[in-house]
């Protein structure tokens, strides 16, 4: 009997120091958790036994039971790598259409030849489908898929409207539109220039060249003349006529006739109108159209030279202030290339691309269980649900109890080294003590043996 309570108490402690040894050798370990040893006395007992005289059986390993507490965050460089800040689990594939899933808090995530999102062990990571504005459209293991990055955005679109806002300088020196060239500075008073594209994404500028006409200083108008550039090639606005605006031909100050927002090389403006207060009260036309720009830009082969473009003035302003552009924007885009990756708090993965998009790919998915500790190991810091789990219940990041995503960084291991070295020492001596236990029931049943 005293043979196998000893034997008991080693195997305990052997099973004691395997634990530990198991820690101490994953304290590196990203996402991993620290399990315990739990121990339990063995007793055997009957209704004709005396209980107040009854000596235990020895001691059997109950349970090694993982411990599922928050390890401390590493920052990292590197924008897959992921930790979750508070409960649940990355939820992963070993291939991209299987559904046999398993759950894991390392996230030292990469992409693969085939740009999908995997682990360091190629499982892919599961995420939730979102609409174009970033919204769950699902929250449910069942409709989980890998996710995978693409390197360009989508296909060009021409651009059909240009929006220009600025303050044009009140106090600036006018100069004669008929005499406008855009190769001398010196024949207009300020340019803006913004880039649009073709049907196939190939870039083009639009540079408008504003002139401050001579005018009457007493009236109750102020005018301007724009001249537009494609390409550095002249742009023919489509309007019905010449455009005019009023002109004080004498000095007097006082408006005495009109000139035609057109040069002697045949350039046509159009005229841009302004009230006594610098607010802007119109422009002719109100939208500038151009027609055919194939004719005029060098489009590439295959490209749409019927393409039209535009133009709107969004409230410029004519105050005693320098020239300012506040606004150029163009409804246009070229084929995006991938520029970065984020990941937010809620789990949303947005893929920004060099035309300026950016793009809602998925949101992660996280799942919780009843009873963590009741997961099946299958390795890599990796489980699976079992019947003690319970079923996975899936959810978004940073909602109800689950945790949110921390991008670059990652969840160390939550082995604390200290401690495990106490409880090395402390099985160490459980061991030792167990073997004297066991040699000296040896050397009692010698003396037993050699008795005569």
């Amino acid at each position: 009997m005293s043979f196998n309570i000893a034997l008991s108490g080693i195997e305990a402690a052997q099973k004691d120091l395997n634990t530990t040894a198991n820690n101490i050798a994953n304290s590196n370990t990203i996402g991993f958790k620290g399990s315990r040893a739990e121990f339990a006395d063995v007793y055997a007992n009957s209704i004709f036994s005396n209980g107040k005289t009854n000596v235990g059986g020895g001691v059997t390993t109950t349970h090694v039971a993982q411990q599922f507490h928050q390890g401390s965050l590493q920052f990292t460089k590197n924008s897959l790598d992921m930790a979750i800040s508070g409960g649940g689990y990355f939820v992963t594939s070993n291939n991209a259409t299987s559904n046999d899933l398993t759950y894991t808090r390392a996230g030292a995530f990469k992409v693969n030849k085939e740009n999908f999102i995997v682990d360091s062990a190629g499982n892919y990571l599961r995420t939730l489908p979102v609409d174009k504005d970033g919204n769950s459209t699902s929250v449910s293991l069942t409709t989980t898929k890998p996710v995978k990055i693409p390197d360009t955005a989508g296909s060009p679109v021409k651009t059909e409207n240009i929006g220009i806002r600025m303050n044009l300088n009140a106090g600036q020196k006018p100069k004669d539109p008929a005499n406008f060239d855009p190769t001398d500075s010196d024949t207009f008073n300020n340019s803006t220039a913004v880039t649009f594209y073709d049907s196939l994404g190939e870039p083009h500028v639009l540079t408008t060249y504003y002139v401050k006409p001579p005018q009457a200083s007493h009236d109750n108008e102020s005018n301007w003349v724009a001249f537009y550039a494609v390409d550095g090639k002249r742009l023919d606005i489509d309007t019905p006529s010449a455009q005019t605006y009023r002109t004080d031909t004498n000095g007097d100050g006082t408006p005495d006739g009109t000139a035609t927002a057109t040069n002697s090389a045949g350039w046509k403006g159009s005229v841009i109108k302004f009230d006594n207060t610098g607010k802007y009260t119109g422009s002719n036309p109100a939208n500038i159209k151009s027609v055919s720009l194939g004719n005029i830009a060098e489009f590439p082969a295959g490209a749409d030279g019927s393409q039209v473009l535009n133009l709107k003035f969004n409230n410029p302003t004519q105050f005693a202030a320098q020239f300012e552009t506040t606004e150029l924007t163009q409804d246009g885009t070229t084929v995006g290339r991938l520029t970065n990756v984020q990941v937010g708090a809620d789990g949303l993965i947005n893929a920004s691309y060099s035309n300026g998009k950016t793009v809602p790919l998925a949101r992660i998915a996280l799942a919780r269980f009843p009873n963590e500790q009741g997961l099946s190991q299958v390795g890599n810091t990796s489980w699976r649900a079992s019947l003690e789990s319970g079923q996975a219940l899936a959810g978004e990041p940073n909602s109800g109890t689950f945790g949110s995503i921390r991008s670059s960084a990652l969840e160390q291991s939550n082995v604390d080294l200290t401690t495990e070295m106490v409880d090395l020492i402390s099985a160490q001596r459980n061991f030792q003590a167990n073997s004297r236990t066991l040699e000296v029931n040896n050397t009692l049943q010698q003396t037993i043996l050699q008795i005569r």
